[in-house]
């Protein structure tokens, strides 16, 4: 069986997906979105017509378009963008944004503001995107952990306001797993049976694959953390299942020999000083948002409480790797190490 590897700027799941030649399946796209390379690939669909397949995989793109033109911090005119700008005034949102500030909020409670997606105005000052990046100054980072606190975002209908007028909601941590959970009811509705969904570090797969008259469930490769994706850690098989991988080398800087990392500790402002690496959460029945941010808080909380976390919740796995590239999985993560 061939296999190719679907990379991705931000990503650290690696969908080792077969190429088939005999039919127009498996068949394929590949786009920037959310600030990463997602992709989708469909093996089979209902009535498994080429041109039904091909509609969805547009559909899919427009749909990705639609989610980041609501729920991006830094796009003009999205909701967040005008709730961090509203200056505390309420702010009409769309059910999407609503629904998924929620589910932020759910998380940033469980980890007892450990995670929360009120780092906005943090985040802006650690641009891990430029060509030459900066370190905050010790006086801009204290006054932006000051406007911290998931407490400030008020709820009421369709409106949502800050009550801390300098405080900026970002769903960084858990947006790209609650638009997987869409993605997938999406082409599910759609009858898509056999999928899988890429959002960067974000695996959603649909089914099992389809490779002629057999089925066998999809590899998912883990990458080594910082092996620029040239080595994978080990192998997961997964069929209607998701899984989300966080790790402290998805974009970091260096200065004066110390590496800066974007998994910022909303308590003090800095690149959290954790014991792990990376931390991939697989489930079978929950969300793609909830392994999103149960992954971040992991590595937020290191290798002791996020093992903790995880062997405490139903229906979730992990597996931790930490900072001299030992893996520690859970009782119930089944892989093949590499």
């Amino acid at each position: 069986m061939q296999f190719f590897v679907i990379l991705s700027v931000t990503g650290f799941i690696i969908p080792q997906t077969g190429c088939g030649t005999e039919s127009a399946f498996p068949l394929s796209r590949q786009d920037f979105c959310f600030d990463t390379v997602c992709s989708v690939t469909i093996y089979d669909i209902e009535g498994g017509g080429y041109d039904e397949a091909q509609k969805v995989i547009d559909d899919f793109f427009s749909e990705c378009s639609r989610y980041e033109a609501l729920l991006s911090r830094t796009r003009e005119g999205s909701d967040i963008y005008n709730i961090n700008h509203s200056g505390g005034r309420a702010v009409k949102c769309d059910d999407i944004t609503i629904a998924a500030i929620r589910t932020g909020m759910e998380y940033s409670a469980l980890s007892d503001g450990n995670f929360d997606i009120t780092v906005g105005g943090l985040t802006k000052l650690w641009d891990f995107k430029s060509d030459e990046p900066s370190l905050p100054s010790d006086e801009d980072v204290s006054e932006a952990v000051k406007h911290i606190g998931f407490d400030n975002i008020i709820i009421s209908g369709n409106e949502v306001r800050l009550k801390d007028p300098k405080c900026e909601a970002d769903l960084g941590g858990m947006a790209k797993g609650y638009i997987a959970d869409a993605l997938t009811t999406f082409m599910e509705e759609r009858g898509v049976k056999s999928a899988v969904i890429s959002l960067g570090g974000n695996v959603v797969c649909i089914g099992e694959k389809e490779t002629g008259l057999d089925k066998e469930k999809f590899r998912i490769g883990i990458e080594t953390p910082y092996s620029d994706m040239k080595k994978i850690s080990g192998v997961m098989e997964m069929s209607d299942a998701t899984a989300v991988t966080s790790g402290v080398y998805e974009r970091f800087f260096e200065k004066n020999g110390r590496k800066y990392h974007h998994i910022l500790d909303p308590k003090t402002g800095y690149p959290v000083m954790s014991d792990l690496l990376s931390v991939t959460v697989i489930s079978e029945k929950g969300r793609s948002a909830d392994c999103d941010a149960l992954a971040t808080i992991c590595i937020l909380e290191g290798l002791e409480e996020g093992r903790k976390l995880i062997e405490g919740l139903q229906g979730y796995e992990a597996l931790f790797i930490d900072t001299e590239g030992r893996q520690y999985p859970t009782d119930g993560f089944c892989y093949e190490k590499r």
